[in-house]
């Protein structure tokens, strides 16, 4: 048996205490490769985590059969895919590895659904917000008892909008405003007009409006509270449903409306992760390289995409040809000072890349980053101190001033993208050892191969 730290805890009074608690399997911490050399990679990214567990929402709700092209297989979608199929949505999936970089992380699947959702049901949520904040509207259509539970931590994951907004919609729920809870489904929702407070996550906003259109009366979603971070995942739920057929109308940051009506049945293709593309681009600053990620649109609804004009402002030189996306560094990494209220998902990837730059950076607008997977904004600051560097939490983000960093053991608390930090840092400084590293499964399948094949990529 091995201690292992959890993820931290924030105490009534604000503070953070971080736990020890006993872990009974004895996993190896990994070893971080180092890269003395510059990277020079083409590389493929499994589909878009976001982008996927929507598609197979939307088509679980369709009028028919729907077909989708890339879709990420990897623990989230593999949980969507059970929760759907447990309901009695008929999903067929057949592997499709092409990529010459290794195995594609994607799955070509025919979803067929059925002329009406059935109960009993027990959905795992894993860790995945998507799912456990997606599904809950669908069981709530569906006839019977649906009970959810997840790992440990997501039953400290924010649930209270969600489950407030279906009680206001006449859903009948048993929870205390966090996981466990269950859902009596009677096969309908009515749907209406509601209030949300949807400060902690945008997923609330955008659970709601993938299964609006089969609510009886369509539904009003009307945001109260602080500014909803994320917008732009909202906007690819608006985008994606519009690709449907249902009628979407909104302001843009408080107000959406889903009209009562069918969901299209389509065939579509899901876009690589461009967060989980994010570390992989990083390594060209870090190790003075240069690396393209294949299939790179010019626009996307994913917010991810942002990182090629982060990374650009942090000196890499950026450009996008029909070869894909190329970032290279040439060993000079600019500090930033920017507001990733649309972004949070590539914070931990920018913080490490913070960690090595020439002058202080400040990431603001991510204080929901404390309701992720772990306390993202505490997990960081406590990991990469502990490495001798400098960040200072604050209100809504972290400071980081740069100074050198020395070997030692990076704590990931169940968290991928801690884990995908860790491995950043491992490049540039020796001795490095990420906990739990399998970690990483939750949406990019099989990262220490692919990290260890970029790390041999040189000229």
């Amino acid at each position: 048996m091995r201690i292992v730290r959890t993820p931290p805890q924030r105490k009534a009074d604000g503070s953070l205490t971080f736990v020890q608690a006993a872990n009974i399997r004895d996993e190896p911490w990994w070893p971080a490769p180092v890269c003395p050399h510059s990277i020079v990679a083409q590389i493929s990214i499994p589909g878009s985590k976001s982008a996927s567990n929507r598609a197979l929402i939307l088509a679980a709700l369709a009028d028919g059969p729907s077909h989708i092209s890339g879709l990420l297989d990897a623990r989230d979608t593999r949980l969507m895919v059970a929760a759907l199929s447990s309901l009695g949505v008929e999903i067929n999936v057949a592997n499709t590895d092409s990529s010459s970089f290794g195995s594609s992380g994607n799955v070509d699947a025919r979803i067929t659904p059925p002329s009406a959702l059935i109960g009993p049901a027990r959905i795992d949520v894993g860790l995945a917000g998507t799912v456990m904040r997606f599904m809950p509207p669908v069981a709530a259509l569906a006839k019977g008892l649906v009970s959810f539970d997840g790992d440990a931590h997501a039953r400290e994951r924010p649930m209270k909008s969600m489950i407030d907004a279906l009680v206001a919609l006449g859903v009948t729920l048993h929870s205390d405003g966090f996981l466990p809870f269950s859902i009596e489904g009677s096969g309908t929702v009515s749907g209406g007009t509601i209030e949300i407070d949807a400060s902690a996550s945008s997923q609330f906003i955008s659970g709601l409006l993938l299964s609006a259109a089969r609510f009886e009366h369509g539904l009003t979603v009307h945001h109260v509270g602080a500014a909803v971070p994320s917008l732009p995942h909202i906007e690819m739920t608006c985008a994606m449903l519009k690709d449907r057929g249902v009628e979407v109308h909104t302001d843009g940051a408080t107000r959406w409306t889903v009209a009562h009506g069918p969901i299209r049945g389509i065939d579509s293709v899901i876009e690589p992760d461009f967060s989980n593309a994010a570390p992989f681009l990083a390594a060209a600053l870090l190790t003075s390289g240069s690396v393209t990620v294949h299939n790179w649109p010019e626009t996307s609804t994913q917010p991810g995409i942002a990182i090629r004009d982060i990374l650009e402002r942090m000196g890499a030189q950026v450009s996008l040809n029909p070869s894909g996306l190329t970032v290279t560094g040439d060993g000079v990494i600019s500090g930033i000072d920017a507001d990733l209220s649309a972004v949070g998902e590539l914070a931990p990837t920018i913080a490490a890349l913070s960690a090595f730059a020439t002058s202080p950076s400040t990431l603001t607008g991510i204080a929901h980053l404390r309701g992720h997977e772990t306390d993202r904004l505490a997990a960081l600051t406590r990991e990469i101190n502990a490495l001798g560097g400098n960040v200072e939490e604050q209100q809504d983000g972290l400071r980081i001033t740069p100074r050198p960093l020395h070997s030692g053991r990076f704590h990931t608390y169940a968290d991928h993208r801690m884990a995908t930090a860790g491995a950043l840092i491992g490049l540039r400084v020796p001795h490095i050892e990420v906990e739990n590293i399998a970690t990483t499964a939750k949406t990019i399948p099989d990262f220490p191969r692919r990290w260890n094949e970029l790390v041999s990529a040189h000229p």
